[in-house]
């Protein structure tokens, strides 16, 4: 893959290329019409390709928050187009990374020496590389090690970032205004943690310890005197990315065994901890063939505070739709409904919510869960594709729900489309945490 010399820092030169990309999505718009002009059939499928590719390459180009954005699109199957959704996920350990000099740079900027200084080997290639960083193998004496160094000036971009982006969000997601305000506010302040690797790495440290007791879930040993604020160092975890493992076809049973792994992670996190892991995607977890899987990256975490916690899950318990005054109090309390809502307001959101949270919340409520179940999946795209088209919905002047929602249902929907790509079926339980 080629290497990146350097990276855009000014607002003004990072403007630039949003502003060059969103030139190429209009010319991309203009051959579509002229197409549409001449035969009348012309599908959008390679208008969203050539959009895909043109917004990606420039994402890509400037890292940080406007690559990050990017990915967690990715991971919201059924709300995309496909062909942004596969462009868009090679931002989970796929992108251009940076060349060697700029590697160097980082670390004597860290520790005033270059990084061969410390290892005995350091790749001088990234081994991956993604939306805030990118990784590089070492050897100290006989021990491998994994060094995730951040891209330099991501941290100083990212309010100018997301508000030059938030465009692009607002056209792909269908999303009205206030939606994306109220979430991206959530959304900056999670992209200054995770560029925060000093705070990243107390977390990585604090939660590795709290779930080693998880079975078939494996975590590295984190090295402060290797680390910086701009640099994490922990052991090298061998294993293959999902696609790769699937591709072997590992039994059911294997699959089974790494749901369940994953659902007690998060399982525990959530509900014990009240502190998760928010960042689920593919290119945070590696797998072996013996069903175990290696975790790691623990930058973007949510901590759940009670106030949401509490009524967020006492919607799993299906005997409170019964009383329409406790569901609109937990409703307003979760920001779905609001205190000036109309009666057409709350006649209308109302039972979509109840819908959606039915469906969302339905492994909750089994003792075990088959997440290979294609129909269950298709009905939440559908009931997806039904929102987006619903003029109330689109133009709606209000946010619905609480910004603490985003990061845990994200969170959710990653664990959930892990599962079903593993095809795995888990012990959910029937238990009730409120």
């Amino acid at each position: 893959m080629k290497t990146q010399e350097r990276i855009p820092k000014t607002r003004i030169e990072r403007a630039a290329h949003i502003a060059g990309a969103g030139v190429k999505v209009g010319g991309n718009y203009m051959k579509h019409y002229a197409k549409k002009l001449v035969n009348a059939d012309v599908s959008r499928e390679e208008l969203h390709k050539d959009n895909a590719g043109d917004i990606y390459e420039t994402l890509s180009t400037l890292k940080g928050s406007a690559l990050k954005v990017a990915q967690m699109m990715s991971m919201d199957r059924g709300i995309l187009p496909r062909e942004y959704q596969e462009k868009f996920q090679l931002s989970q350990y796929s992108a251009p990374p940076l060349s060697a000099p700029l590697v160097a740079q980082v670390f004597r900027k860290a520790f005033g020496q270059p990084p061969t200084a410390f290892f005995d080997d350091f790749t001088s290639k990234a081994v991956a590389a993604a939306s805030i960083g990118q990784v590089h193998k070492a050897r100290a004496k006989e021990k491998w090690l994994a060094v995730k160094i951040q891209y330099p000036g991501v941290a100083n971009s990212i309010g100018s970032d997301l508000r030059m982006v938030k465009p692009f969000a607002v056209r792909l997601l269908n999303m009205n205004k206030n939606d994306i305000d109220n979430y991206f506010d959530e959304i900056e302040g999670k992209l200054l943690e995770e560029t925060n690797y000093a705070l990243e790495l107390k977390r990585s440290m604090e939660l590795s310890a709290a779930c080693t007791h998880i079975k078939n879930l494996i975590f590295p040993q984190y090295y402060p005197k290797w680390s910086s604020d701009k640099i994490i160092t922990m052991d090298w975890l061998d294993g293959l990315h999902l696609k790769e493992f699937l591709a072997n076809n590992p039994s059911q049973e294997v699959r089974n065994r790494i749901g369940q792994a994953l659902w007690d992670f998060y399982d525990f996190q959530i509900h014990i901890l009240k502190t998760v892991h928010a960042d689920p995607h593919p290119g945070n977890f590696l797998f072996l063939e013996d069903g175990t899987v290696n975790i790691f990256d623990f930058g973007c975490v949510k901590e759940i505070p009670d106030r949401f916690y509490t009524p967020y899950f006492r919607l799993v318990d299906r005997n409170i739709y019964k009383d329409s005054e406790k569901t609109g109090a937990i409703f307003r309390e979760l920001e779905l409904l609001h205190a000036d809502d109309t009666d057409a307001d709350i006649a209308f959101f109302t039972p979509l919510f109840k819908e959606m949270i039915n469906m969302l919340t339905l492994p909750f409520t089994k003792e075990t869960f088959d997440f290979g179940n294609e129909t269950y999946f298709s009905g939440i795209y559908q009931f997806a594709d039904k929102l987006i088209d619903m003029p109330e919905v689109r133009n709606s002047k209000k946010a619905r729900g609480s910004r603490h929602s985003l990061y845990i249902n994200r969170t959710y929907y990653g664990l959930y489309h892990i599962l079903f790509d593993l095809k795995a079926v888990v012990n959910t339980g029937n238990r009730i945490f409120y």
